[in-house]
């Protein structure tokens, strides 16, 4: 009985050293992915997204994809900044701008680069009413997107595609549907 009650409490005590090194674990995995995935530039996330009514997970999730939270990244393609905005989008976006327009110099500038980043969004999820979309959108074009929409082997409905032809796009929508899960989950 004595032996008995001796091992119980050996069994409790290694389980409960097991539950605390899990929770450690755990506890230390989150912080890995919190820096792997990051809240950075988390003020003007904040300010554009509530301006333009987009989810800042969708934000940060494009801005990981994107940059990687590099402020002065370039792609091989010209694309710019935290959102990796092209030239001519930037420029066609500050001629839409009913604000004051940033100066095309500021194309680098975090918070300039996040305000377009998110009005982009935010055009783009109004004109396809489907965030899938504004992201193929974000990555192909709203010309592309709106000619595979209109062609019946892509889309049997002309509002939703049931193949993205573009392989790159493809990934590139998992990615960013992939990261806004891992912020929604982190940062809950």
């Amino acid at each position: 009985m004595v032996l008995s009650l001796h091992r119980k409490k050996h069994t409790l005590a290694i389980v409960m050293t097991l539950a605390v090194i899990a929770g450690a674990a755990c506890f230390g995995l989150s912080l890995v992915k919190k820096k792997l995935y990051p809240q950075s530039y988390s003020e003007y996330v904040q300010k554009y997204c509530t301006q333009y009514e987009i989810d800042e997970n969708l934000a940060y999730a494009v801005i990981h994809t994107e940059s990687g939270f590099d402020s002065h990244a370039v792609s091989h393609m010209g694309a710019c900044g935290l959102m990796q905005l092209m030239p001519e989008t930037f420029e066609w976006l500050r001629s839409k701008d009913e604000g004051d327009a940033a100066p095309y110099t500021d194309i680098f500038d975090p918070e300039t680069n996040i305000r377009y980043g998110v009005y982009f969004l935010s055009l783009l999820c109004r004109e396809f009413g489907d965030e899938k979309l504004a992201i193929a959108a974000y990555h192909a074009g709203m010309g592309r997107v709106s000619q595979w929409l209109s062609d019946e082997m892509l889309s049997s409905d002309g509002k939703t595609l049931d193949t993205i032809p573009f392989r790159d796009t493809e990934h590139y929508v998992r990615k960013v549907e992939r990261a806004k899960k891992i912020y929604e989950t982190l940062y809950q």
